[in-house]
């Protein structure tokens, strides 16, 4: 028995549409991850991105259990000494509530360039609209 390996011209790419109202942002995170690594597929294959493309829409009404708004610190650093910034979940809920939900993922996703190119298929929007509409995304309920 041989092991089945994808071809990636064979890959056919759908589009989901998620809502993110009254979801947990880690298990909503989890989820997203799979489906933009593929492995919802019976055909998995690690080293092809088999991935879909992801539009989730209510970005600003996700939610975080606990105290975790007040005590989970976002870090970022320039490179220079002494060049660490940190910031709490609620300062960075309020500059841009769809950065929660895009480091989540990619934090999920392998940290290669190709862990890069399945981050590129991730959209996140604030509110019920987005520009996608073309591509007619399934929607699915996680």
């Amino acid at each position: 028995m041989s092991t089945y390996l994808q071809n990636p011209m064979d890959v056919q790419e759908k589009w989901y549409l998620v809502d993110a109202e009254g979801k947990t942002l880690g298990r909503l995170a989890a989820r997203v991850a799979a489906i933009l690594r593929g492995k919802h597929r019976p055909t998995f294959t690690p080293n092809v991105d088999m991935g879909d493309h992801v539009v989730i829409v209510n970005a600003e009404k996700i939610h975080l259990t606990g105290d975790k708004l007040e005590t989970k610190l976002y870090r970022t650093h320039s490179g220079y000494p002494g060049g660490l910034k940190t910031s709490t979940a609620k300062h960075v809920y309020r500059k841009d509530p769809t950065r929660l939900l895009t480091s989540a993922i990619e934090g999920m996703l392998p940290k290669t360039p190709l862990g890069k190119h399945m981050a590129k298929k991730l959209r996140v929007y604030v509110g019920t609209t987005h520009p996608h509409l073309a591509q007619q995304p399934e929607t699915i309920t996680l």
